[in-house]
């Protein structure tokens, strides 16, 4: 399975590609699905790693939450 920032490189790429609007129709189709895999296997890596890090602040038997601040989404898509 590819890293996390394998996935998110090849999801801009995709982007890029769907945004020029040259592809035909079924490539197009096919690079959109393709995104959507990568774009849940992200957020599925995003999720675990989430529930590692609140693992890992664990203290005394009790969960200190603490916000997690993530970059805009703007921000990621750009980046």
């Amino acid at each position: 399975m590819p890293k996390f920032e394998e996935c998110l490189a090849r999801l801009e790429k995709i982007v890029n590609e769907l945004e020029k609007g040259e592809l035909p129709l079924e490539k197009a189709l096919a690079l959109f699905e393709e995104g959507v895999q990568l774009s849940n296997s992200c957020r599925k890596e995003l999720d675990e790693a989430e529930g590692k890090i609140e693992i890992l602040m664990k203290q005394n038997g009790k969960l200190q939450a603490e916000p997690f601040e993530s970059r805009p989404a703007e921000a990621v898509s750009k980046s």
